[in-house]
């Protein structure tokens, strides 16, 4: 079953799926994020708002949240060590 994280603003995504959250600000970064936007493999999860993180995911999708990455990863931490620890167990 799918573990989902929230991004921000009632959006998730899937713990599985990704591989990197990233600041926008480098070069680099900008340049994928342009071209994942004309390639249609964005998805804009910032609700109108600064994109301050982008998230990787396995299948060349890039998710811009309006979240920081530090927030974004201490989610994903936590869910993790609550994993670990057999919190989320069905």
């Amino acid at each position: 079953m799918a573990k989902l994280i929230n991004i921000g603003f009632g959006n998730v995504v899937n713990t599985d799926k990704i591989i990197a959250v990233v600041s926008p600000d480098a070069a680099p970064i900008k340049r994928m994020v342009q071209n994942a936007k004309e390639a249609g493999k964005t998805v804009d999860a910032t609700q109108g708002r600064k994109t301050k993180s982008v998230i990787v995911t396995g299948e060349d999708i890039l998710v811009l949240s309006a979240l920081q990455p530090e927030t974004i990863t201490k989610r994903f931490s936590s869910f993790r060590e609550g994993e670990i620890k057999g919190e989320y167990d069905e």
